[in-house]
């Protein structure tokens, strides 16, 4: 049986321009209006950092925390069916902080997953067209609830190789602590591509049906994991240890998971050189739903949506696509827009909508 998770209650401190800011959310579609530049976008990346420990717009934490401000904070309390829980994130100037009902969590992966959720933003749109980084991002995002253990074996590999390009810039490729970092990044490395390829398989199932629902123009989608490296560890090390030198003159691994992709083509041709902008961008709303399919199936539990301003992205047939969309998802729904008189549902009932209104970092009800 699938689980409903839902924010019951929001507060937000001192993040980027939201000074302070309280609501509590509709269990079902909660629409966010209000001129450019009010805080819609900060508020839905508040919700995403204190459900994931992670922003979806920066790395750096002093960025998502108000100028001028010490600290800053998101609590949120949240329904999982029949249970409720409190979860906190703390923001300060160079550092960041998660709380599970008052207490520091076993692992970040184990905090990230227990409250699922799904963000499309338009810089989402240049999943496809831009760097292979971006594509992965999805990937490892699904491998976190498919195998947690996936994000302990990323930041593994990351670690050992950022050593090993240390020690192959001071010391040379025949330096005798390479072999045993290589062995690491081998381990770890192998083990992150194998939870991607799983990630694929389980993505591009849910995918092709997605987007011919969505885009019903009858092309042909094609999907596939390219890994950047071996699958197996031992093939793996071996494979680093001769690329040592061609790896110094690069500064960086040549072969391993930094090089993994997920290749989608359209009628057999690239989408990343040949498709055109707007079959990138209603595949990019496939890939979210089917993100999110894939999450649901191994959560358990309905995730919760974040959508910001993606309408104007779109054109009229293609806005169509996605509010029928959100009226047919049955998880709890947060979308942003500029104009709600255009945001219509039909079909969808009325009681489950909220409309807000966002000027200033403060929120109203609308309705």
């Amino acid at each position: 049986m699938t689980s409903h998770v839902a924010f019951e209650q929001v507060a937000v401190r001192c993040f980027r321009n939201i000074g302070a800011l309280e609501f509590a959310p509709a269990q079902r579609i909660n629409v966010i209006s209000g001129p450019n530049g009010q805080g819609k976008t900060s508020l839905l990346e508040a919700l995403y950092y204190v459900a994931t420990s992670k922003s979806f717009r920066t790395e750096q934490a002093r960025d998502m925390l108000q100028v001028g401000a010490e600290n800053g904070s998101v609590r949120v309390t949240i329904a999982d069916n029949r249970l409720r829980r409190e979860q906190r994130a703390v923001i300060m100037p160079t550092e960041r902080a998660v709380f599970l009902d008052g207490k520091k969590p076993d692992t970040l992966a184990g905090y990230a997953t227990r409250t699922p959720v799904v963000v499309f933003h338009p810089g989402d749109l240049g999943i496809f067209s831009g760097p292979s980084s971006a594509r992965r991002m999805v990937l490892d995002r699904i491998a976190l609830f498919l195998d947690p253990k996936s994000a302990d074996d990323r930041r593994r590999y990351i670690q050992a190789s950022r050593s090993r390009r240390v020690v192959l810039e001071q010391r040379g490729t025949s330096a005798p602590d390479l072999p045993p970092l290589e062995r690491i990044m081998a381990m770890h490395g192998a083990a992150l591509s194998q939870a991607r390829a799983y990630a694929s398989e389980r993505l591009c199932e849910a995918l092709a049906p997605l987007f011919a629902r969505m885009a019903a123009t009858g092309l042909e989608l094609e999907a596939r994991f390219a890994p950047g490296g071996h699958l197996d560890p031992v093939e793996l090390e071996n494979e680093l240890a001769r690329r040592r030198d061609q790896d110094l003159r690069r500064r960086t691994a040549t072969y391993g998971p930094n090089r993994d992709d997920l290749e989608v083509k359209l009628d057999g041709r690239s989408v990343r050189r040949h498709a055109s902008q707007g079959q990138q961008r209603i595949l990019t709303l496939a890939l979210k739903a089917a993100e999110l399919e894939c999450v649901r199936q191994a959560r358990g539990a309905e995730p919760i949506l974040l959508l910001d301003d993606v309408s104007s992205e779109l054109d009229p047939e293609r806005t169509g696509a996605v509010y029928a969309f959100l009226r047919d998802t049955p998880g709890q729904v947060f979308v942003t827009t500029t104009r709600p008189e255009l945001f219509l549902l039909p079909g969808a009932d009325a009681s489950d909508r909220a409309d807000w209104g966002l000027s200033g970092g403060q929120i109203q009800r609308l309705n």
